[in-house]
C-alpha cells in the first residue's frame, strides 16, 4: 500500500512538473504576438546576460526582442571612481543583447539617483560649480555613449529630472549646480556622441496631469534649444486601481506631439501601499515595519487578486495597441515576479507579484489578458 501511494504521489508530482513545463511550451512568444505593433522589452539583471540563469535566458530568448539593463549601465556601475570605467557587465549586457538580435537600451546617463557623490566635488569636497560639472557630465556620456556608438538602438539620457508634485524641475545637484539646462546639455552631448541613436527623457507617474505637462513642457523646451529629443519613455509604475484609462490615453497622446512614447519600465503593485505615495522614486523607501497586513500575499496571489491584475494589464494593452502607430516597445521592468524590485520596494522583505510571468516563469492571468487584447485587434 505505501508503494502504490508512493508511485501514486510521484505521478502527481511528474504530472504537475510535466503540466507547468507544458503551460509555459505552449503558450505564445510575446514577441511574436506583437511584431506588428511594438517591440516586447525586458530589463534584466547580469545573470541573465552572464549566462547564470538558465531558465530565465531561454524565457528572454522566447518572448523579449528589447533589453534593457537594469543596473549596469548606471553610473555608479561604469563610473565608480573619478577616471575608472568598469564596462564588464555593461559589456556582457550588449554582447548578450548582439547575440540575440534584440533592441537594445541603454539605462540611464544623466539621473540624480545611483550617481556617485564624488561626481558632483572637487577633491576637498566641495560643491563644484556649472562649467566644472558640464566637463564630467560630458566626459561621462561621451566615454560611455562612444564605447557603444552603433550598438546601442537607444538611449534613456536623462531620467527622472521632474518632481513628483507641482510638476517643477527636480531640486538635484544637476539642477543646483548648472540649472534647468542641464537637461538640454545632457542630449546634446549623447546626439555628439552618437548621432544615429535614439535619445529619450525617461520619467514615472506621467500618467499624473501635473507631472504630464512638467514633462511636456520641459522636452519641447528643450527641442526648441536645438537638442534632439526622439521622444519620451514613460515608465510605468502602476497599481490594481491607477493608472486609469483616461490616464494613459491622454498621456500617451500629448506625449506624441513631441515623438515616440515608449512605456519603459512596466510593472503593477498589488500589495497594500504603506502610505499615500504611488510614484517611483527608489530613495522612497517606507518607514512602515513588515507585517502581515502589507504582506498578506506569501503563501500565492489569490484567484480574485490575480483576475483584477489581469483586468488591468488588458486595458493597459488595449489603449497600447490603439496607439500603436505612436508606440515604439513596452519594456516590462523584470521577467518574473521572483526577480522584481518590488519585492524590496518600498518595504524590504515583501513578496509582490507585479509581472506577467510567475516566480518559476509560467504566464500568468495577466499574460493570457494581453495576449487576448491582440486576439481581440485581429477578430
Amino acid at each position: 500500500m505505501r508503494f502504490s501511494l508512493l508511485l501514486l504521489a510521484l505521478g502527481i508530482l511528474a504530472f504537475g512538473c510535466t503540466s507547468n513545463q507544458q503551460k509555459e511550451d505552449s503558450a505564445p512568444s510575446l514577441k511574436e504576438v506583437f511584431k506588428d505593433d511594438f517591440y516586447i522589452g525586458a530589463a534584466v539583471n547580469p545573470s541573465f546576460f552572464t549566462g547564470r540563469n538558465k531558465d530565465g535566458i531561454e524565457l528572454v530568448k522566447k518572448h523579449f526582442n528589447a533589453l534593457t539593463a537594469e543596473n549596469s549601465m548606471k553610473w555608479e556601475r561604469l563610473h565608480p571612481e573619478p577616471g575608472v570605467y568598469d564596462f564588464e557587465l555593461a559589456d556582457a549586457f550588449i554582447e548578450f543583447a548582439e547575440e540575440n538580435d534584440m533592441y537594445t537600451i541603454g539605462h540611464t546617463l544623466v539621473w540624480h539617483s545611483q550617481t556617485p557623490d564624488w561626481v558632483f566635488r572637487d577633491e576637498d569636497g566641495n560643491l563644484l560649480d556649472r562649467e566644472a560639472l558640464l566637463d564630467r557630465m560630458r566626459d561621462h556620456i561621451q566615454t560611455v555613449v562612444g564605447r557603444y556608438k552603433g550598438r546601442v538602438d537607444g538611449w534613456d539620457v536623462v531620467n527622472e529630472a521632474i518632481s513628483d508634485s507641482a510638476g517643477t524641475m527636480r531640486e538635484s545637484l544637476w539642477y543646483q549646480i548648472i540649472g534647468e539646462d542641464y537637461v538640454a546639455k545632457a542630449f546634446e552631448f549623447a546626439h555628439e556622441a552618437d548621432p544615429e541613436a535614439e535619445l529619450y527623457y525617461n520619467d514615472y507617474s506621467l500618467n499624473d496631469a501635473p507631472k504630464r505637462e512638467g514633462v511636456y513642457e520641459l522636452i519641447k523646451s528643450v527641442q526648441e534649444q536645438g537638442a534632439r529629443v526622439t521622444g519620451i519613455g514613460m515608465q510605468g509604475h502602476y497599481g490594481l486601481d491607477y493608472a486609469t484609462e483616461e490616464q494613459l490615453e491622454n498621456s500617451i497622446t500629448r506625449f506624441s506631439e513631441l515623438g515616440v512614447v515608449a512605456i519603459t519600465e512596466l510593472d503593477m503593485d498589488v500589495l497594500p501601499s504603506a502610505s499615500d505615495y504611488r510614484g517611483a522614486d527608489v530613495g522612497a523607501m517606507s518607514d512602515a515595519e513588515l507585517t502581515d497586513a502589507l504582506n498578506p500575499y506569501t503563501e500565492g496571489l489569490p484567484d480574485s487578486v490575480a483576475q483584477q491584475q489581469a483586468d488591468q494589464y488588458a486595458m493597459f494593452f488595449r489603449i497600447f495597441l490603439k496607439h500603436s502607430d505612436n508606440i515604439n516597445r513596452v519594456t516590462f521592468w523584470g521577467v518574473t515576479d521572483a526577480g522584481s524590485w518590488k519585492n524590496n520596494w518600498p518595504i524590504p522583505g515583501r513578496t509582490n507579484y507585479p509581472l506577467i510571468l510567475d516566480r518559476e516563469g509560467k504566464p500568468k492571468p495577466a499574460f493570457d489578458a494581453i495576449v487576448n487584447e491582440k486576439q481581440k485587434q485581429n477578430n
